[in-house]
């Protein structure tokens, strides 16, 4: 019996990667736009829907859907479904749990080395035929402190590689795991602890009430002067004012950004790559920062998850999610206590 899917929000790159590769007997019906009540009779005749999270799948959406059975979201989010109503219609859904862990490390060292060996400023010096090594020197990774912010996935991949460069490592989070600490070889303080003796401070926490400014203009001087300060997580997390008065004052000897505090839109990375995304906010945030313009700050366009692996992977679990329910044997499912 053929199983008809619907991927809502589908771009083209992703309607050519589940066609070449889900396997089984399905049927693929591909929407541009988000599922929302206007078009919901698109969605009718599917019992199996996978939505981006531009798409309302709110309770008056949900029960004009009499065939659904299965959502595979094509996020790491999921308050865009009304989990409450799934429940009760004993609707099953499962998200993308993580898929950039390791790539949004690599961008996170990218930066690190990028500020610790004044890559920027000698790719530019070089390209206008001046070899003077006068500003340019830099300093070992090795036998400084890294400290942690956040010992996630990414934060762990992130201990992992710090590991390879000989270096000790703090970390500050809400959530102690001593058997984690015992693996990676890292030991966990206060916030306070780990600002004022960290050589590089990274930040991989979440963004939400409680982190907001985490990093602020009455914690900033307490950073260990010299410090460089790396974000690839949430803008909100650091308070702009705090990065350009460290940096004013020498406080912080550089800063290494992927994301920015004006960034508020952006809830999941992959709503970078979709064309509903409004990119005309990132370029404003840009046009108007502070720390722009500055030889000692580093601004990368939200860009730590976009590898090709990253993207695939993203696709590969939402094509798993669905053959494994298919299969009886469902997998990544969001309960209401995730919720």
């Amino acid at each position: 019996m053929t199983v008809k899917v619907a991927f809502f929000e589908a771009e083209p790159w992703e309607q050519a990667y589940i066609t070449e590769h889900m396997d089984g007997e399905m049927e693929f019906t591909f929407f541009p736009d988000p599922l929302t009540i206007d078009n919901v009779e698109l969605a009718r005749p599917f019992e199996i829907i996978s939505p981006f999270i531009y798409s309302d799948l709110s309770r008056s959406v949900i029960e004009q859907l009499p065939n659904l059975n299965f959502m595979a979201t094509r996020s790491t989010g999921f308050d865009h479904i009304d989990l409450n109503t799934c429940r009760e219609r004993n609707i099953e859904v499962s998200n993308v749990p993580s898929y950039g862990e390791n790539t949004v490390a690599e961008h996170t060292f990218s930066l690190i080395l990028a500020l610790s060996r004044k890559i920027l400023p000698s790719i530019e010096r070089t390209r206008r035929g001046n070899f003077s090594l006068e500003g340019l020197r830099g300093f070992d990774l090795k036998g400084k402190t890294i400290g942690v912010i956040g010992a996630g996935h990414i934060g762990q991949h992130v201990m992992r590689i710090a590991r390879g460069f000989n270096t000790d490592i703090l970390v500050y989070d809400v959530r102690r795991d001593e058997l984690l600490a015992k693996n990676l070889g890292f030991r966990y303080v206060g916030l306070d602890e780990l600002l004022m003796t960290s050589d590089v401070i990274t930040l991989h926490a979440p963004y939400n009430p409680y982190t907001h400014h985490m990093i602020n203009r009455k914690n900033i001087h307490r950073v260990k002067r010299g410090a460089i300060l790396i974000n690839t997580s949430r803008g909100g997390l650091v308070e702009t004012a705090a990065l350009v008065e460290a940096l004013s004052e020498g406080i912080l000897t550089g800063v290494g950004l992927d994301v920015l505090e004006e960034e508020g839109l952006i809830k999941e990375e992959r709503q970078l790559l979709s064309h509903e995304f409004p990119h005309e906010r990132l370029k404003i945030a840009l046009e108007t920062h502070l720390l722009l313009f500055r030889d000692d700050a580093i601004i990368t366009p939200h860009n730590a998850f976009n590898s090709v692996e990253a993207v695939q992977r993203i696709m590969d679990t939402t094509i798993s999610n669905i053959n494994a329910f298919i299969e009886g044997k469902p997998q990544n499912i969001i309960s209401l206590k995730a919720a």
